[in-house]
């Protein structure tokens, strides 16, 4: 059964909200966050979700926004994966979307959505082929199904707040939190300006600075000293790479963490202290 036009409204609405509260985020500086102990007292770091359900729940309540209103959440990646519409096969991952845009606007100073990979894929309309699916029409069949004529109308609002949305987040201590990294960071000129300037439509498009930040699966050491180099970076926490664990430290300077499956994991930091990639990866904790 198609939406109704009220429920429509206000899933649009939430969306031009949070799309306002990233662009008026107190702590965002181009196209980064920077926290510090002055506006936080802790961070909650989460990734890649895809439609997991549960684990969404547990870190929603494990955030417990209301009660620590000084606690920070950064969620990434939720597009593209689990359940499906009974009915048409469509992909019901949009409606973890909406909650992530609700929770912005909610809490519009303390949730941040990195830009990633699959999200960045349905703003530009860049094909991802999975497991002989193809993500990007499934998850457009899962729109239709929703919301009937006025898809379109929804998918326009949803696309002005991936827009928007982050592409860092900066911690105390030289932590730098992105999806992920550009390949061969140590063999080519990326262009460290996207974190700082507006963003042009060359960037979001294949082979542009913005496209390989969030693509790139390229862990040897030498391109994380040199992206660490750039970003001018102790530590890079990342999402993007399936990791079996839960989370994967491929050398001394980085992090993955994984939450669409099971087990999946997160990490709390706290900001009166500058922790080592030791001291951190030591803080990592599973999912209920």
């Amino acid at each position: 059964m198609v939406a109704t036009f009220e429920y429509i409204e206000g899933v649009i609405g939430n969306f031009r909200r949070a799309a306002e509260a990233n662009e008026n985020t107190p702590s965002r500086g181009g196209n980064v966050v920077v926290l510090t102990p002055e506006v936080a007292d802790d961070v909650m770091i989460t990734a890649d979700l895809h439609g997991h359900r549960r684990n969404f729940n547990s870190i929603r309540k494990l955030a417990d926004l209301e009660r620590h209103p000084r606690r920070h959440l950064i969620l990434q990646e939720v597009c593209h994966g689990g359940p499906t519409y009974p009915t048409g096969g469509g992909c019901m991952s949009h409606g973890m979307l909406e909650d992530v845009a609700r929770l912005k606007a909610t809490y519009p100073d303390r949730v941040h959505f990195l830009l990633s990979n699959h999200e960045l894929a349905e703003l530009t309309d860049y094909p991802i082929l999975k497991a002989k699916k193809m993500l990007n029409l499934m998850f457009r069949l899962g729109l239709q199904e929703m919301y009937g004529a006025a898809s379109e109308k929804v998918r326009e609002a949803y696309n002005e707040f991936i827009r928007t949305c982050p592409l860092a987040v900066r911690l105390p201590g030289g932590v730098f939190v992105c999806h992920s990294l550009p390949e061969r960071s140590d063999a080519r000129n990326f262009d460290r300006t996207i974190f700082d300037r507006p963003l042009e439509a060359a960037d979001l498009l294949e082979h542009g600075d913005v496209f390989d930040l969030v693509w790139g699966r390229d862990y040897r050491i030498e391109n994380a000293r040199a992206f660490a180099k750039l970003v001018a970076a102790n530590v890079l926490i990342h999402g993007h790479e399936p990791c079996p664990e839960g989370y994967h430290l491929p050398n001394e300077l980085q992090i993955i963490l994984d939450c669409c499956g099971e087990p999946g994991c997160y990490l709390t930091v706290p900001m009166n202290e500058e922790l080592t990639h030791a001291q951190l990866a030591a803080r990592i904790q599973r999912l209920p």
